[in-house]
């Protein structure tokens, strides 16, 4: 059993503060015309590649968390961020925000929901950060998710439509929806609405509390418009980075931290929460943690690794996880997981001489670039380095303004 706990030592908290400062520093080199562009191996802007939404998005979002963090310069570049979402990446004809765009316009114009859920998420966390422009698309973003991607029958969000809104995609996914559970959560902290982490908890309640509780506590991925599970989506296509085949540990791990997230913004939070949190993360872990380290990306139903490369994002939400059930429960198991995924980052993934973290290993814990290249962004290694010693709180934004880190403006 662990004697004590990690969080507790000054000292590793000062490593963690180091280390999201250091993450924070590798992304101000993303800047480019119109947005954040994609870096490489050390952190330059890879020449030619379109800008993508997502990465712009998250990019501001992690500013905004550098300015709370009173780091100089991270709060302008958040406003570059929210000037390039406006004015880059916006429709100004259909209205939402394109999910993909070259020098010379749109290369994608459907309507995604997972890339909205980070327009949602950076625009709350600036505001969250008091940034001048950031209420203005905070309204924008809410207008939109609520018109065009909340789905209040289905207590869930659609996964896409045409550029026009006309046609819907006949598909729904867990992914969007967790990270628009973020989104909402956010949402919540930064307008002080209710509705959000309502929202929030019913889109977890279908896809957590309905289906993954019946089969194991393994998240199911995949729906038809009627969310009936497909079980065989994409398995031509089992690497696929946002919808592969099968089951993805590392969401498992990551909706385990954000059901505890969902009970920290409820008044009266419902028990399964809490149980749910604990199952996921012990099928995350039993199904997806292989030697000599690291976590599978991808398993079948049964829980049979499938794509066994070790992703470093899956590792960042074991961390994210563990420490937030420590923080709950105080029990000893969830600081030696917390310990564990932390020993594997600093030992293999951390990348102290060109920065960041790798974002992908092979089996044998080589770097790969099997299904993602380079270091595209820092989001989920910062917030890996900044959730351990903030208390669990609906946002991380609500987490850092709530104590008091932010520069007096």
């Amino acid at each position: 059993m662990t004697a004590s706990s990690w969080r507790s030592l000054p000292s590793h908290r000062a490593w963690l503060e180091a280390e999201a400062t250091r993450l924070i520093d590798f992304a101000r080199g993303a800047r480019v015309d119109g947005g954040f562009g994609w870096l490489d191996d050390r952190g330059r802007p890879e020449a030619g590649r379109p800008l993508q939404l997502w990465i712009t998005t998250r990019m501001t979002h992690v500013h905004a968390l550098g300015h709370l963090l009173g780091h100089p310069g991270s709060g302008a570049l958040a406003d570059y961020g929210l000037a390039a979402i406006r004015e880059r990446f916006q429709d100004p004809e259909h209205g939402g925000w394109y999910p993909e765009v070259a020098d010379d316009g749109p290369v994608r114009t459907d309507k995604e929901a997972y890339p909205h859920a980070f327009v949602l998420l950076a625009a709350a966390s600036c505001a969250l950060a008091g940034r001048p422009d950031a209420d203005a698309l905070l309204d924008e973003a809410i207008a939109v998710v609520e018109a065009r991607f909340w789905s209040e029958e289905e207590g869930a969000t659609v996964e896409s439509w045409d550029r026009t809104w006309s046609e819907p995609e006949a598909y729904r996914g867990a992914n969007a929806n967790m990270h628009m559970v973020e989104a909402l959560l956010a949402a919540g902290d930064a307008t002080g609405d209710a509705v959000w982490p309502e929202r929030a908890q019913r889109i977890a309640q279908r896809l957590i509390d309905r289906v993954a509780r019946d089969h194991g506590w393994r998240v199911v991925e995949h729906f038809n418009a009627g969310w009936r599970p497909l079980p065989e989506y994409n398995a031509d296509d089992p690497r696929h980075p946002f919808r592969p085949y099968g089951v993805t540990p590392g969401h498992g791990l990551e909706w385990s931290r954000l059901l505890l997230q969902i009970a920290a913004a409820l008044p009266d939070p419902p028990a399964w929460l809490h149980e749910a949190a604990r199952g996921l993360f012990a099928r995350a872990v039993e199904d997806g943690w292989l030697a000599p380290g690291g976590f599978a990306y991808t398993t079948g139903l049964d829980g049979r690794p499938v794509v066994t490369d070790r992703l470093h994002w899956v590792v960042c939400e074991a961390i994210g996880a563990a420490a937030a059930l420590h923080a709950v429960t105080g029990e000893a198991a969830y600081e030696d997981q917390y310990r564990r995924a932390w020993d594997f980052a600093g030992a293999h993934l951390i990348d102290r001489e060109h920065g960041s973290w790798r974002a992908e290993l092979d089996e044998q814990l080589r770097p790969s670039s099997a299904t993602w290249s380079a270091k595209p962004d820092v989001y989920h290694a910062v917030q890996a380095a900044l959730l351990p010693w903030l208390p669990v709180a609906p946002s991380i934004a609500g987490a850092l303004r709530t104590l008091g880190t932010s520069p007096n403006e």
